[in-house]
């Protein structure tokens, strides 16, 4: 049980390298202390991994970009699938996507993680609904995390108050609209439409940088400002306090007002001088009471109006891009991500004195990355080893492992590369 909960932290650690690519290779050569002659021959492998790479995420660019055509929220629904297939291509979309992702270091972020955020605001404080039942999906994923320290207002703004929150360097935003159903009417479809600004059947991605985690909530489609206890005493205490008079006032004289109505419509007998006097003075008050109401109103709105500037200012300045638009950073980030990996990991068996063991492997990268950076990481060792075995760089059991020597590894790299032209 204890391995399983610490097997399950590992993998919860973030496993994104944010350092570049040309600080990575000088790293490794600093750290092994290569001469000029190998510093030359490991920038060229390095050069060519590189080359490799981008041809192979080329293709996935172009593979992506297709899964999503049918979904995408800016290009009409111009092709006529059977609902089989259209969930197939769903299915096949967010299998592609979420794979990329994995590939870029992104994490998805666990239902009961949304839960604790939604329940708790800071940034943004004020309180939100997002109708999450009525898509179809709708799934959060993060990468690289910070501490911040935010002064919080207290007391009306009269005092503040320091508080450390926790914030995502990156999220990306998965959500997707139920399909249109065919016993709807063209009325009802349009409005619903109209309603969530997505086309049924569309799927949404969202890229935010430097989103607290308190603040998720505010980034999901169609989230509005509702009042909160703290706004609903603000605002109904003065109501209360300003219209019970009024009420009371006009409790005395609103039968006198019918009873002056009444003779005037021809429905009752006479009315005295007095009379008169007081309806006019209940039918002021019924103004004054209709006016009150209105102001009262006015002030409803103006506060949603204040918080929903609130909510969208503090979003509207993080997110980066949309839709297919996050393909190619995406797609990029997948491919810096795999180099520095498989680099790393190439690296820590070359200058290695011995084979090494997987463990040993992925712990040596772990240190370099603190040593050399300052950064803690979790370092992704099963997808280096993947990648340099299908390049032919490694040899051994994960017990025993070895790299490939510069000047072999160069013409295996060359190999690979000729082998990747003709096909």
């Amino acid at each position: 049980m204890v391995e399983a909960k610490e097997t399950l932290a590992t993998i919860r650690r973030d496993r994104f390298i944010p350092i570049r690519k040309s600080d990575v290779l000088d790293a490794v050569i600093s750290h092994g202390g290569l001469d000029e002659a190998q510093s030359a021959e490991l920038r060229r492998l390095a050069q060519m991994l590189g080359a490799i790479l981008h041809h192979e995420y080329f293709d996935e660019l172009d593979r992506l970009r297709d899964a999503y055509f049918d979904f995408d929220p800016e290009v009409s629904a111009g092709r006529h699938r059977a609902p089989a297939e259209l969930d197939a291509a769903y299915n096949n979309l967010t299998n592609e996507f979420v794979r990329v992702l994995g590939e870029a270091n992104f994490i998805e972020i666990t239902h009961d993680e949304i839960e604790r955020a939604f329940a708790e605001h800071a940034l943004v404080r004020v309180k939100l609904k997002a109708p999450i039942s009525d898509f179809r999906a709708v799934r959060m994923f993060r990468r690289g995390t910070h501490q911040e320290t935010i002064e919080v207002p207290m007391l009306y703004g009269l005092r503040r108050r320091k508080q450390d929150i926790e914030v995502y360097d990156d999220i990306i935003l998965m959500v997707a609209t139920r399909p249109d159903e065919p016993t709807r009417t063209k009325r009802k479809t349009a409005a619903w439409r109209g309603r969530n600004k997505l086309r049924g059947g569309a799927v949404l991605f969202k890229y935010f940088r430097h989103i607290a985690r308190f603040d998720l909530e505010a980034l999901l489609p169609n989230v509005r400002v509702v009042m909160g206890l703290r706004e609903q005493l603000t605002l109904g205490v003065p109501a209360l306090v300003g219209g019970v008079p009024i009420l009371l006032k006009l409790a005395s004289t609103l039968t006198v007002l019918f009873i002056v109505a009444g003779f005037y419509l021809g429905l009752s007998g006479t009315v005295h001088d007095n009379d008169t006097e007081q309806a006019l003075a209940a039918l002021s008050g019924l103004f004054a009471l209709g006016a009150f109401i209105l102001r009262q109103w006015g002030n409803f709105h103006r506060q949603s109006l204040i918080h929903q500037k609130q909510v969208t200012d503090n979003i509207y300045f993080r997110n980066v891009n949309n839709n297919s638009g996050i393909f190619n950073y995406l797609i990029g980030e997948a491919e810096d991500q795999d180099w520095k990996e498989a680099l790393l990991a190439y690296g820590g068996l070359l200058l290695a004195s011995v084979p090494l063991s997987r463990a040993a492997l992925g712990s040596h990268v772990e240190e370099l990355l603190q040593q050399m950076f300052g950064l803690g990481r979790a370092f992704n060792i099963d997808e280096a080893l993947i990648r340099l075995r299908e390049l032919g760089l490694v040899s051994g059991d994960d017990g025993a492992l070895s790299a490939l020597p510069l000047p072999e590894a160069i013409a295996q790299l060359d190999r690979v590369w000729a082998n990747a032209l003709r096909a």
